[in-house]
């Protein structure tokens, strides 16, 4: 639905559908050919907005994805290039489309049972301690099960000393599940529940957990 900018259309139209679609950034193409994609940054450096977007900086020329790409290359694209619209083209970069970010984002929240109800752990774990396998039947041996999981590796991370493994759970008392990840050796990072957090350690605890409403 969102419209496709021609070499022809001017600045004050592409003003005028950013404004209208809720983005900073629109596509253009040439005869059904992609070009690139043209910012609102830019275009409002432009005083005369009868101009054709010919004559304007079009931006990211190579940068698109293509109809077999996965949603986690759409977000590296995202934020490698901070792009607000993601062009998809087709043999001979022939435009296929374009995805907003926003319903992107959507789209994984929805995927990931973000938007369930449920508790949020982050374990802090060396790299050569890593099974999601063994974490999973863990947690799943107190009745809890694991929506959805997301892995940083140690080279992503300052100071690069461990990995972070965050978990959305589908239960938000979660006591049970800290007290066996702790008595099997896990760091836990970050818990984010609605309910109350007990442990034989409630010191320890106190100073690592944080209480939010999922």
């Amino acid at each position: 639905m969102i419209p496709i900018l021609k070499l022809a259309d001017t600045v004050g139209t592409a003003l005028d559908w950013m404004d209208e679609f809720r983005t900073k950034q629109l596509v253009v193409a040439d005869s059904g050919i992609y070009r690139g994609i043209v910012s609102e940054d830019i275009l409002f450096d432009i005083a005369d907005t009868t101009q054709p977007i010919a004559r304007i900086i079009i931006q990211h020329e190579d940068v698109f994805a293509t109809e077999d790409n996965h949603p986690y290359e759409l977000l590296r694209l995202v934020n490698e290039f901070a792009l607000d619209i993601i062009p998809v083209v087709h043999e001979n970069k022939a435009l296929t489309g374009c995805i907003l970010v926003r319903n992107l984002i959507e789209k994984f929240v929805s995927e990931l049972g973000i938007q369930e109800k449920g508790a949020v752990i982050v374990l802090k774990i060396a790299e050569r301690d890593y099974s999601l396998s063994e974490i999973s039947r863990l947690i799943e041996s107190n009745g809890v099960k694991v929506l959805s999981s997301y892995y940083s590796s140690s080279e992503s991370l300052h100071p690069a000393d461990a990995s972070l493994l965050t978990l959305k759970l589908n239960r938000t008392n979660i006591t049970p599940v800290i007290a066996t990840l702790e008595r099997f050796g896990y760091d836990i990072e970050e818990a984010h529940a609605s309910d109350p957090i007990e442990s034989v350690d409630q010191e320890r605890l106190d100073m690592l957990l944080r209480y939010l409403a999922t």
